[in-house]
């Protein structure tokens, strides 16, 4: 949740203002899909126990498409060749107030709730007795769950001039939504727009920000306003002036995005999405609305820097890094514990805890892979192919840098290191976003790598995000990131890839297997089962469930297997054939990740059987086969389509460093671009660098292509440390 919106938590009774812009269509018919959707979202509300009344406007827009389309049906082809006058808004309104709300009971009665029509002009709220009288009957429709829909009478509005007339107590549907909400005590209004809230200028000008929290005292006089609203009367002017009425009279107000399916869910949830109104904003200490592209935009910038120097200058950094890890690894050691007491005390998983622990000798360790990381070849500027287009005209593909990743990761602490190192030692710029369990550890390590970088490339070269809320604007940033890699829980995964255009590299499951084939050494299967489950159970790479072939069944070798998992403390769950077989419970689903000291087993016929198995439940990350068969090796190798494929070796082998890659940013079962444990290679992109001595193409004229493929050249370091 938002610490801007906790105060959402609270809510019973709140006002959403419905537009016409939501209402119709931009042919003038009702958008009956998305008041749909929205009164889907008011049943759930209600269900929950909230008091829900809408402020709906469209009476005029749906009775002027239903008088012309009228007009038009009992006019004459000489009346149509004559000038056509405007119709009466307020016979618009009188005719499109019953469709209206003939809709709204419809789609209310479908989903079984009751709704009432309440109409109310400027001068009923004159009237003291007319405003205790509504307070009372809005009360009592509450209690019985009915939803009450106010809209604005136009039929009968003494107002003149609708459009134009903005005097009174009320004049348009956004100030009544402000004034039934001080009327009725609610605790929330919610107004509903075409955009996604309130933007710094028009939402058409790409360089306009959506800002979250609106600032009277910043935000007034310095925003831009669009067009007025395309069928109703005041557009996002109106709207913002309603919500600064009604905010600083004590009604927090969000205006949101009518058009998105959930916006009203998450809302009440406390997601930062909209623009949030409220009184006392000007007390709060808000990150600035752009710092998110200033991180990322310094970032690059950075990147571009230390692309600039020598490839010895950035093994240097890298070695500077490692020496002032080990220097202060009683620091780190402190930070982390703080950490893990505070994950203990909260009450986190016991795998989450496992997982940020910083064990002894964790320090020396990455120190270590950073250091064979930094004398390893650099990548950077290599040439992968070399053409002679034409005579005089040479073609290379090199390999650069991608730009800038953002990389957000969970528990792991020693992440932070190994991802810095790999952005250093492949030239991109990084951003970074922890888990809150391991803050601290991820302050003291991101302060002492960045620290270590010289100022010709700068410490903004690295960004770490230390809070939530700016993941949503960094998820934005198409046009600075270039990668994103989620490291964590599969809800995580799936929630950046839903919420983002930038591309995700990462794997949302590690549901790898080991399949025993009957000519299996047993001896070396038991060795490989166990360190597959037991080294290290949180790992994505950890065993997690176990095939066996049917002609192993009633073997020594099998019990002794299974014997030896469950003195270690694996609990072992079957599937359909295994459980019968061992008497051991049913798994309830054979596509999970334990992340724990649990399996599943399952009795398969064949390698085929298995590998069937694998493709129907894995999640194409690692996968084993312990066979003396090479036939049957080869089969499994070539046919079970996983990031990592293994014959008579344990899938805790499938590791950036296991690998000499020198460290990993993850392990990707993406198809595209890098797959399998992602080093330094799986950061770089490639970039085509053509010599030549003046040939211009002139539609292929007098050019004699050749195409021919030239030895690689050694690079050129032309950098400066």
């Amino acid at each position: 949740m938002d610490s801007t919106r906790a105060f959402t938590k609270d809510v019973k009774r709140l006002i959403i203002k419905v537009g016409t812009a939501i209402v119709t269509r931009t042919d003038g018919r009702l958008a009956v899909g998305r008041l749909g959707i929205l009164c889907e979202q008011v049943k759930e509300l209600n269900s929950l126990g909230y008091e829900v009344i809408l402020v709906t406007s469209g009476a005029v827009g749906v009775g002027r498409q239903r008088l012309r389309y009228r007009k038009l049906v009992n006019s004459s082809f000489a009346d149509l060749q004559k000038p056509q006058l405007e119709l009466d808004g307020k016979a618009c309104a009188a005719v499109g107030q019953s469709g209206l709300m003939a809709l709204y009971d419809a789609l209310f009665s479908q989903l079984d709730v009751s709704s009432s029509q309440l109409l109310v002009t400027d001068t009923d709220f004159k009237d003291p007795d007319f405003r205790m009288q509504l307070t009372e009957t809005v009360k009592t429709l509450l209690s019985l769950r009915v939803v009450p829909v106010f809209n604005e009478n136009d039929a009968i509005s003494t107002r003149k001039a609708p459009y134009e007339d903005s005097s009174g107590i009320f004049w348009d549907n956004d100030s009544l939504a402000a004034l039934l909400a001080l009327e009725l005590k609610v605790d929330l209004l919610v107004l509903l727009s075409d955009v996604e809230g309130l933007y710094s200028g028009p939402p058409s000008d790409p360089h306009s920000k959506l800002i979250h929290t609106y600032i009277k005292e910043r935000h007034h006089g310095g925003i831009t306003f669009g067009e007025k609203s395309r069928v109703g009367r005041g557009g996002m002017t109106a709207k913002v002036k309603a919500a600064v009425h009604a905010a600083y009279a004590g009604i927090p107000v969000i205006i949101t995005s009518g058009f998105a399916t959930d916006s009203i869910i998450k809302v009440l949830q406390g997601e930062r999405v909209g623009t949030l109104f409220h009184k006392d904003a000007n007390l709060w200490v808000l990150p600035k609305e752009d710092g998110a592209r200033e991180m990322a935009v310094a970032a690059r910038d950075c990147s571009r820097k230390l692309q600039r120097i020598s490839s010895e200058g950035r093994r240097r950094i890298l070695l500077d890094i490692a020496d002032s890890l080990e220097a202060n690894e009683k620091l780190i050691l402190t930070e982390n514990g703080a950490d893990v007491i505070a994950a203990q005390e909260s009450g986190y998983e016991k795998s989450m805890i496992s997982r940020l622990i910083l064990k002894p000798g964790k320090i020396s360790s990455l120190a270590n892979s950073i250091r064979i990381l930094a004398n390893m070849e650099d990548p950077v500027g290599c040439v992968v192919r070399r053409t002679e287009v034409a005579d005089g005209l040479i073609l290379e593909k090199t390999l650069c840098p991608l730009g800038v990743l953002l990389i957000v990761f969970e528990s792991r602490p020693e992440a932070l290191v190994q991802i810095a190192s790999l952005a250093i030692r492949s030239g991109n710029g990084l951003l970074l976003k922890g888990g809150k369990e391991a803050m601290r550890s991820n302050m003291v390590l991101h302060k002492i790598i960045t620290e270590a970088i010289p100022e010709n490339v700068g410490q903004k070269l690295i960004g770490l995000v230390t809070s939530r809320d700016e993941i949503p604007d960094l998820l934005k940033l198409d046009d600075v990131i270039d990668l994103v890699i989620p490291r964590g829980s599969s809800r995580l995964v799936s929630q950046i890839k839903e919420s983002t255009k930038i591309p995700v590299l990462g794997h949302a499951d590690g549901i790898c297997h080991v399949y025993i084939d009957k000519s299996a050494n047993m001896e070396m299967a038991k060795k490989i089962v166990l360190d597959a489950k037991t080294d290290y159970p949180a790992a994505c790479n950890a065993m997690e469930t176990l095939l066996l072939h049917e002609d192993l069944l009633n073997t020594n070798g099998l019990h002794d297997i299974l014997a030896e998992l469950r003195s270690e403390g694996v609990v072992l769950f079957g599937g359909p054939r295994a459980s019968l077989a061992f008497e051991i419970p049913g798994t309830n689903s054979f596509h999970h990740e334990y992340s724990s000291m649990a399996c599943t087993i399952e009795v398969v016929d064949s390698v085929l059987s298995a590998i069937e198995h694998i493709h129907s439940y894995g999640s194409a990350h690692t996968d084993c086969i312990i066979t003396e068969d090479k036939e049957i090796a080869e089969i499994f190798l070539n046919q079970v389509d996983s990031a990592a494929v293994f014959h008579n070796a344990s899938t805790r082998f499938c590791d950036g460093a296991r690998f000499g890659l020198g460290a990993e940013v993850g392990i990707s079962t993406s198809r595209i671009h890098a797959r399998g444990p992602v080093g330094v290679e799986g950061l770089l992109t490639t970039r085509w660098l053509l010599r030549g001595n003046g040939q211009v193409v002139d539609g292929d004229k007098g050019i004699i292509y050749t195409h021919k493929n030239l030895p690689l050249e050694q690079k050129m370091d032309n950098g400066t440390v």
